[in-house]
Formats: C-alpha cells, sequence, structure tokens
C-alpha cells in the first residue's frame, strides 16, 4: 500500500508589499540645477588636488572674507568692456588692473597652466622637471615677455629743443624681443628710429627709445603692427617732423616650426610726415641705415 504522510494546509501566498522609491532630495544651488552634479565626465576621476584647487577658485575672498563671484581675469575684462576697451593681444591693459591684482593675476594664470600640462598628459604631481613649470611660466609671462600688457609706459621726460636741431638724427640698431601673436613663438630682431626733429619738437634721451621699444614689444605682437605702435607712441612724445622706423627680425614661428626656415627675416619699415613727403630725406635716413649695418 502506498506510504502513509501527512499533508498539511496549503500554504497561503500572500502578495509582496509595494516597494516605495521615495525621491532623493538635492540641494540646488541658485541657478536651479542640482548642486550636487557632477560636470566631470563619466570615468574620469577627480583628484584630490584637483578638487583642492577648484574649491580653492570657488572659495576664494578678498582681504574683507567677502566670496569672488568672478576670478580676477573675468573681473578686469568686465572693467574694459564696460568701458567699452579694446583689450586685443598686443594692447595696454594697467589702467584697468587695480592694486593687488597682479599677483592675483598671476595665481590664476598659474592654476589655468597646470590644467594646461595635465590636459598634455604631464604628471606635474610627480615629475620634478615639471612642479614649478606653471609657477615660472606664468610669472615669464605676466612680468617678463607679456609685461607690456599689464605694466604702465616707462616714464619719459621731454626737453625742448631749444637749439632748434634740424638734422637727421638715427638711433639704432635697438635689440627687440617679442612673441608672436599666432604661435606664442619667440621674435628676436633690430629696429632702427630716425627722426627729423623742427623747433617745436621735444627731444629725450638716448636709453628712452630703447624702453619705449620695449614696452610695445613685451606684448604678443605681430611685426607690422608692432612696429607702427612704436612710431605712434614716439611720434606722441616727441612731435618730430618726420619719423621712420625700420625693424627686421627673425621669426621663431618660422625657424621653430612650420616650415622649419631658419634663415629667414621680416623687415619692414613705417614712414611719417618729411620722410614720406621729401624723396632725399627717405634716402638720406636709409643709407646711413646700410651703413650702420655693415
Amino acid at each position: 500500500m502506498p506510504a502513509c504522510g501527512v499533508i498539511g494546509p496549503p500554504h497561503r501566498i500572500l502578495p509582496c508589499p509595494a516597494r516605495v522609491v521615495r525621491p532623493r532630495h538635492l540641494p540646488y544651488s541658485e541657478s536651479g540645477t542640482p548642486a550636487a552634479q557632477s560636470s566631470i565626465p563619466p570615468r574620469i576621476t577627480m583628484t584630490s588636488k584637483d578638487a583642492a584647487h577648484r574649491a580653492k577658485d570657488s572659495n576664494a575672498g578678498d582681504d574683507a572674507g567677502h566670496p569672488h563671484t568672478h576670478s580676477v581675469s573675468a573681473r578686469i575684462r568686465a572693467r574694459l568692456e564696460a568701458a567699452q576697451e579694446r583689450f586685443h593681444a598686443n594692447d595696454n591693459i594697467a589702467h584697468y588692473i587695480e592694486p593687488g591684482e597682479m599677483e592675483q593675476l598671476q595665481a590664476e594664470v598659474q592654476t589655468r597652466l597646470e590644467d594646461v600640462l595635465r590636459a598634455l598628459v604631464i604628471d606635474v604631481d610627480n615629475d620634478h622637471n615639471t612642479q614649478e613649470t606653471a609657477r615660472r611660466v606664468a610669472k615669464m609671462y605676466l612680468k617678463e615677455i607679456f609685461a607690456g600688457r599689464y605694466a604702465k609706459a616707462p616714464p619719459v621726460t621731454e626737453f625742448p629743443n631749444v637749439g632748434q636741431l634740424n638734422e637727421l638724427m638715427i638711433v639704432g640698431p635697438l635689440r627687440v624681443r617679442s612673441a608672436c601673436s599666432h604661435h606664442l613663438c619667440p621674435i628676436i630682431g633690430k629696429l632702427w628710429v630716425g627722426v627729423m626733429p623742427n623747433q617745436h619738437s621735444n627731444l629725450i634721451g638716448l636709453s628712452k627709445y630703447a624702453r619705449l621699444a620695449e614696452w610695445i614689444m613685451c606684448r604678443p605682437q605681430i611685426q607690422e603692427e608692432a612696429v607702427a605702435q612704436v612710431a605712434d607712441l614716439l611720434q606722441e612724445k616727441m612731435n618730430p617732423d618726420g619719423l621712420a622706423i625700420v625693424m627686421e627680425a627673425e621669426h621663431f614661428c618660422m625657424h621653430w616650426r612650420g616650415v622649419r626656415d631658419t634663415d629667414a627675416k621680416m623687415t619692414n619699415s613705417v614712414m611719417r610726415g618729411s620722410f614720406l613727403k621729401d624723396d632725399s630725406l627717405r634716402r638720406e635716413f636709409l643709407t646711413l641705415l646700410n651703413h650702420n649695418r655693415g
């Protein structure tokens, strides 16, 4: 006979309780965007040092402890835009920089340069050769090779032409250094200045030609505009009867990259006043200049 067993009552199957999903409450920023959302692309992690940099940027405040709503570069740019002032690469913006902001700007540029190096996949945290590179380059840009953008014009004392000099004067060659605004590669060259004074002209010290030229050249430049800016500045300071500028330079955007032509040079000139009107004066200037070149 079949084995006997005890069969109990069937189990009662109960429905599973519905799972209640509660919405996650995120703090919202003033712009209406969830503050917890991250702009970091997927699969990319932020290092603690990167986070510290970003926190420092976002939480930085002024001396009174008030948080900055913009970086120092944004504040300077806002002043320029409010004044409808141009701020191209070879423009001077010193008038719109307030005391103490150059140090802040250098720190900001340093941070951005560190980001550039990281984007180039350079381990700036562990490579001892590049740990200070961003700081050095930021300082070099703002205080040396681009200083003509951020510093006021050098002081120049003008003297009246008491002796009523009216003969051609040539100053040069002045050694000039700049950077190509297209590639930020060096421009190294020489500059000559020809001046034809009249009784109403001002005279300036010999060294001031070099200082004024350096102030113009220490900006990202193209040679054609740089020479015109030097001419405009000397015309303003001296008010001569005639002014001539000639510049000859090597451009490392051609030497170092691109066609890599190490022999090419560029020469251009600007003629003002009597140098445009008087052919014999222009010939005299160019003859003396070529003799000076050797």
